[in-house]
């Protein structure tokens, strides 16, 4: 029973250590990509077109959307660690018996 419950309990930490390294490519790519774009958009933004100049910050629909990915990419794997929570109510349900 007790050597199950350790395989049970290394099969969840593998999966945990698997949304963590997930998440930091994740947010390495995100910052290299986003720091590619606003500099694209800084260098550009000094162009104008008849007279007008266009300094709208349009990579900012990319950081915003990505961004948001990443937080909930963070929030899996560092906030809501489900094994946890289990084990809480489990020992939660348990005294209360």
């Amino acid at each position: 029973m007790e050597n199950n419950l350790n395989n049970e309990r290394d099969t969840e930490i593998w999966k945990l250590a698997k949304k963590r390294v997930s998440f930091r490519r994740h947010l390495i790519s995100y910052l290299i990509i986003n720091a590619f774009l606003w500099t694209l958009w800084y260098i550009g933004c000094d162009k104008s077109i008849d007279g007008n100049d266009i300094n709208f910050p349009w990579p900012i629909f990319c950081s915003l959307g990505w961004g948001v990915g990443i937080l909930f990419s963070f929030m899996n794997a560092y906030v809501f660690r489900k094994p946890d929570a289990i084990e809480r109510e489990y020992e939660k349900l348990k005294s209360k018996i």
